[in-house]
């Protein structure tokens, strides 16, 4: 059977827009020969609706969307995603589905059965899970068709607390009592730099255990802070990755489950090649869907803000991108040089405004309030503030959307002023950790400087006092980074990593800023998500707690 592999990039809710992609893939899939073409999870809506599956007309639209596609499946089957209505009295009203559409009409629906609950899933809130099994006869062969999760009954993470058994039930156990000849996975699986080899490892693992070729279809582009990547996969029934598409960009692909020939897969990259290209697409993506054309940030010659405009510039070109230099009598000249020589590296617009004397002003006001009381961080979050005064008023007056230069280990531990350098409608890196930063900046000079040097190399600071540098609040950052990854994303207690080495009293001053910032986090901008725990959606703490 020849099944065409539909990778496409859809927008929440878009319904027009994502139906015309869908119609006119079919097309083109029958207009080359084309038995079946498939599309990922949630192909409809886009996914993830959240609570917009709780309005009747959204799902009546979707509903509506289906019908049409199916009515063009003439000479070609398809099978698509979308939200189902559960008839029953009892259980949620919905259901995750797929929609084998062919003759004009639905010929079958196969809903979920297994429901993630962690991270950045809650798709349990919305849906009933299946309970009933079949397969699709189509073109003489027997097609079983899972939706994402449906294979991940083993999890890849066994050693991660509560993640080793999931599910009471395996699809795959119960779809293989029918002899399918093939597999079908539609899938929306995020994006994260560690996530590719799980994935595939699934994939793989599950051809190979039911002797069976698995079709897996994924969702390209960002919604917000999930950021999709792709990378679909044919997978012969010996686990082996026949066909692979591409990562972070719409794709399409025709594959002969009978005579497959020549393998083609993606040419592998790095980590950090992935999370430049993740990040690239996230910020082109998110304007391109709220209908945004331009950009603006504070650009202070550090190396968040540089790494933040090369990958603006990256995604959405120079010319939407303007950028205002604010230095204080605490900034170094060198300080504004860098800034200075990479806007002119991008050929970026930029404007020099001088804080101090707004700063001074404020300060001298204060002063009668502050009689008796020394210099302090209230002062240097005045400075702070001021700069998100003037980025803030750019994006008002123009229409630029302030993009956030905060990393994830500033983030974590709290080392930002709220309505200061905190402001933005996106943060680009807060999912990137300093060291990564650094790497960021590494790779995108790989082809010559276009981040100054110095500050790549000069000690980090934020330059709100005398001298200072990061380490004066915080330990050095290839400390503080792994001691980070092990406490959120590896879930382990603190003394399990004072056990990998580092020092105890380092470790619980660190958790503890982390612990007790998380009111600061609850007001940032959506953070695009890259890791497999990113701050936001994926990660729900209490902001009142003693634990």
């Amino acid at each position: 059977m020849k099944v065409a592999f539909a990778q496409l990039n859809y927008t929440i809710g878009d319904f027009e827009g994502n139906s015309d992609k869908i119609v006119s893939t079919i097309e083109k899939a029958k207009n080359n020969g084309a038995d079946l073409v498939i599309f990922s999870e949630l192909s409809v809506t886009g996914y993830y609706p959240h609570d917009l599956l709780e309005k009747k007309e959204f799902i009546q639209k979707a509903e509506e969307t289906v019908l049409k596609i199916a009515g063009i499946c003439n000479g070609i089957a398809a099978i698509v995603g979308a939200p189902r209505i559960n008839e029953s009295e009892h259980g949620k009203k919905l259901y995750n589905s797929a929609f084998f559409l062919s003759e004009g009409k639905i010929q079958s629906i196969h809903n979920k059965t297994l429901l993630p609950t962690y991270d950045i899933f809650d798709e349990y809130r919305h849906f009933e899970p299946n309970n009933e099994f079949c397969i699709v006869k189509h073109k003489g062969e027997n097609i079983a068709i899972t939706i994402c999760e449906d294979l991940w009954d083993e999890q890849p993470s066994a050693s991660e607390f509560g993640k080793d058994k999931l599910y009471q039930i395996s699809p795959m156990e119960e779809l293989i009592k029918f002899n399918p000849d093939f597999v079908v996975n539609i899938s929306a699986s995020p994006f994260s730099y560690n996530q590719e080899d799980w994935r595939k490892n699934v994939l793989i693992s599950k051809a190979k255990k039911y002797k069976v070729p698995v079709l897996y279809i994924n969702q390209v582009g960002a919604q917000t802070e999930l950021i999709f990547d792709g990378g679909s996969v044919f997978i012969s029934k010996t686990g082996e990755i026949l066909k692979e598409l591409k990562y972070f960009y719409e794709d399409f692909l025709i594959v002969d489950t009978k005579y497959i020939g020549g393998k083609q897969v993606q040419n592998p990259s790095g980590t950090i090649e992935k999370i430049h290209d993740a990040l690239v697409m996230g910020i082109r993506d998110y304007f391109w869907k709220m209908n945004f054309k331009q950009a603006t940030l504070g650009l202070s010659g550090g190396i968040d803000s540089a790494v933040t405009l090369v990958l603006a510039v990256r995604a959405l070109g120079a010319e939407n991108v303007r950028v205002l230099l604010m230095p204080s009598k605490y900034s170094s000249g060198h300080s504004l040089e860098d800034a200075r020589q990479l806007a002119e590296n991008l050929n970026v617009r930029y404007d020099v405004v001088n804080i101090q004397n707004a700063v001074d002003k404020f300060e001298n006001e204060l002063a009668p309030l502050f009689k008796g009381t020394s210099f302090g961080v209230t002062e240097e979050n005045i400075q702070a503030r001021v700069r998100g005064i003037f980025v803030m008023a750019i994006s008002n007056k123009f229409g630029h959307i302030l993009l956030n230069t905060t990393n994830k280990s500033e983030s974590a531990v709290g080392y930002g002023t709220l309505y200061g350098d905190m402001n933005g409608g996106l943060a680009v890196i807060g999912d990137v950790y300093k060291m990564d930063v650094f790497k960021l900046s590494r790779f995108m000079n790989k082809d010559g400087e276009i981040i100054p040097e110095n500050s790549i190399v000069k000690p980090p600071s934020a330059e709100l006092r005398p001298d200072q540098k990061d380490t004066d609040s915080l330990p050095e950052y290839e400390d503080l980074d792994q001691i980070l990854f092990n406490y959120l994303e590896l879930n382990k207690s603190p003394q399990e990593i004072v056990e990998i080495g580092f020092n105890e009293n380092v470790v619980t001053r660190v958790i503890r800023m982390v612990n007790m910032n998380e009111y600061k986090r609850f007001q940032a901008a959506p953070i695009l998500r890259i890791s497999s725990k990113a701050f936001g959606f994926g990660r729900k703490m209490p902001l009142v707690a003693k634990y």
